[in-house]
């Protein structure tokens, strides 16, 4: 599961560290410190080079009709992507890197629950697997909407819960996003645990409200 996260960069920095050629400035792009569901955030995908789109969190499928009952998916689950049509469509073609700095995970303790700050202790971008779609309603109008790939939790983290987000080593980010040159079967071998070692610590509640959104979120609980 991957509920919320962060992307507490400034634009020129996630430019230079992922090497980005076009930005698409549609959309305004502010440095979140809780990313929700429904909220749009910058996404690396390929159009012969590196483009940052910004997209909603929560992927519309394209067989969705009634704009009243939009199905979405925040997440999708490496281990069946393939049995579901949802996502094994989007995986032959719009395979996208979801851009992060960390992100928030709930441990059940207690009868509560105890969220945790996961990051890498240097701050360097989490390049998240996700899958894109841009969805088109009956009246004409087009939304581009993301989903984050899980998997099974590596063993540090597995305390806190079973899940995490594919993290894609950034050796590894043109293989994931060149859907003509790396076929389904090829970029498979990517879903999987991250093996670096990631840095970890208890949070406060702050983050379980979308108001929050500051650096108190990810200060260490002590």
């Amino acid at each position: 599961m991957c509920g919320r996260k962060t992307l507490t960069k400034g634009k020129m920095e996630i430019i230079e560290e992922l090497s980005i050629q076009l930005w698409d400035e549609s959309v305004a792009y502010q440095p979140s410190y809780n990313i929700a569901p429904t909220n749009f955030v910058p996404i690396l995908v390929n159009e012969n080079t590196r483009v940052v789109r910004m997209m909603r969190w929560g992927l519309i499928p394209s067989w969705a009709k009634d704009q009243d009952k939009l199905p979405v998916f925040i997440n999708a689950r490496a281990e069946t992507l393939f049995e579901k049509p949802t996502f094994s469509d989007l995986f032959d073609s719009h395979r996208c890197v979801v851009i992060s700095d960390g992100y928030y995970e709930w441990k059940q303790t207690e009868g509560r629950k105890q969220p945790f700050f996961i990051h890498q202790s240097d701050g360097a971008i989490l390049p998240m697997a996700g899958l894109w779609n841009q969805w088109k309603s009956p009246a004409g109008e087009q939304k581009f909407t993301y989903t984050v790939i899980t998997t099974e939790a590596n063993p540090q983290l597995r305390f806190i819960h079973e899940r995490m987000p594919v993290i894609l080593p950034k050796s590894a980010l043109d293989a994931w996003l060149d859907c003509h040159d790396f076929p389904p079967t090829s970029a498979a071998h990517l879903l999987k645990p991250f093996s670096g070692d990631l840095e970890f610590y208890p949070v406060s509640n702050l983050v379980n409200s979308v108001r929050n959104n500051h650096l108190d979120c990810i200060a260490k609980l002590t």
